[in-house]
């Protein structure tokens, strides 16, 4: 198994669960992949970008129970806004039954005029009616969330927002390079079907703590895990994989091969001959990728009581108070859960930052720096002690239209290797649900091969009896 990330894991833990010997190979010291968390040379824990999940989520969190995670999973029943205007935004559920559970909370949302609101109702209607699959979006996927937008007569306050700040995050890319039917399809699992699809769910640890329980759950079951097991090549003999080649000249082989590495990396792993011949492989090179940029401040004093907070109009789009989340049990902690000392660390999140990648470092703390002035007041006082910025400029595959022609199945056209990755054919964009449900469909596959066919995919969260009701209305 190639690849220690998020796909690899979870496709490894439910192989070994089944009974197999996983060998699982990562070439980097720690697992988790581009969802890990790493220490800076100043000695500071950071990880490389803050992720979240949300309740519709229902593979991810089925992973996180297998290996013992899920009680460092910190979980929200609203969600919290902000702009630079100074408001401060609610989205809550409340006893009416979906999809209108939201409804009141987003009524009252303080940064969208009325025009606003009326065009989102329409549109959020058009979506709830078609249980999540309008007419209008193209088969083939050729129409950008945008365009599908402006189609349904959105203002502009509308797109920049409200429909951009949930979808930026979630699908990592900008809305007019953004498949529709991925953004119409967050709207329908996250917020429309289900009264638990937009919980939002947060480590209250490093993430590269989240994979602790992945190797013991390997290795008490006579597998092996091997950090800095970079593997060269993978060779291939009458279209079977005869062996692999790691970094260090030593050759390994197995019955199955799971190639779980990102799709720009796997095409030079293989014979150039192999990589040109089979499409599978060949049209990996059509998938673009999208980068998201992580700002981490450490300020003498506290300047946030929020967990978190999604900015609005801003080109910070979240920021996420890690002091607080990653606070010490209440008896060691200050007012609002903050940890008794004065100082506060904050990571800023910034996804499809295109405009980020030529900018200098410090170009890019100044330019956040002052948006956190505009937030949140108290940093005008406050002394920042440090920071970094971290870049991830091929964080993900861009969701664009038409993607989903190169996405591969996970079983491949050469009888013993599959593939997993959240570019691999799973419905979902580049998240770590789509990550997790690659390395279930890839370890169905295998265990089918081995004649040992069984369930790893875990259903959506059930379209609950009011949604029911309007898509058949």
């Amino acid at each position: 198994m190639i690849g220690g990330g998020l796909a690899g894991l979870s496709s490894g833990v439910a192989l070994a669960e089944a009974g197999l010997r996983v060998h699982l190979l990562e070439k980097r010291p720690h697992l988790g992949g581009r969802a890990t968390s790493y220490w800076l040379p100043n000695g500071e824990h950071v990880d490389n970008c803050q992720h979240v999940t949300l309740g519709c989520c229902t593979n991810l969190d089925d992973f996180y129970r297998r290996v013992g995670a899920a009680h460092k999973i910190r979980t929200y029943d609203r969600l919290l806004f902000a702009d630079a205007a100074g408001h401060r935004g609610v989205i809550e559920a409340s006893p009416l039954a979906p999809p209108f559970h939201l409804a009141p909370s987003f009524a009252m949302f303080p940064s969208l005029t009325w025009a606003d609101k009326r065009a989102i109702a329409r549109a959020m209607l058009i979506i709830a009616r078609s249980g999540g699959r309008p007419r209008d979006l193209d088969s083939e996927g050729g129409m950008t969330m945008l365009d599908w937008l402006r189609r349904h007569g959105q203002t502009p306050g509308s797109i920049e927002l409200f429909w951009s700040v949930v979808l930026v995050s979630a699908l990592d890319e900008q809305l007019g390079r953004a498949d529709a039917r991925y953004g119409v399809d967050v709207f329908w699992k996250g917020f429309l079907a289900n009264r638990n699809g937009f919980r939002l769910g947060i480590p209250s640890v490093p993430l590269g703590e989240l994979y602790d329980g992945c190797r013991a759950a390997i290795e008490r079951r006579r597998g092996e895990v091997d950090l800095r097991a970079g593997v060269r090549e993978i060779h291939v003999a009458e279209d079977y994989v005869a062996c692999i080649r790691l970094e260090n000249g030593k050759e390994l082989t197995a019955d199955f091969y799971l190639a779980a590495v990102p799709h720009d990396v796997l095409p030079a792993l293989l014979p150039p001959a192999v990589a040109e011949r089979e499409p599978v492989f060949a049209n990996l090179r059509h998938l673009r990728t999208a980068p998201i940029t992580g700002v981490h401040f450490w300020f003498d004093r506290l300047v946030m009581s929020e967990p978190y907070l999604t900015v609005l109009g801003q080109t910070t789009q979240w920021i996420f108070n890690k002091s607080q989340l990653y606070a010490m049990p209440a008896e060691q902690t200050g007012q609002n859960g903050e940890p008794s000392s004065s100082g506060q660390y904050l990571q800023l999140v910034i996804s499809a930052s295109y405009d980020l990648v030529p900018r200098s470092r410090q170009e890019i703390i100044e330019l956040c720096r002052r948006e956190l002035l505009e937030i949140l007041p108290a940093v005008r006082e406050a002394q920042l002690l440090k920071a970094t910025v971290i870049k991830e400029t091929a964080a993900t595959f861009s969701p664009e239209p038409g993607c989903d022609r190169w996405r591969p199945a996970q079983r491949s056209p050469l009888g013993n290797l599959f593939l997993g990755g959240d570019w691999t054919a799973t419905g979902w964009p580049a998240t770590m649900e789509g990550a997790v449900r690659s390395g279930y469909l890839a370890a169905e596959a295998i265990l089918a091969v081995a004649g040992d066919p069984r369930k790893l995919l875990q259903p959506d969260l059930p379209v609950e009896r009011g949604s029911r009701w309007l898509v058949g209305a």
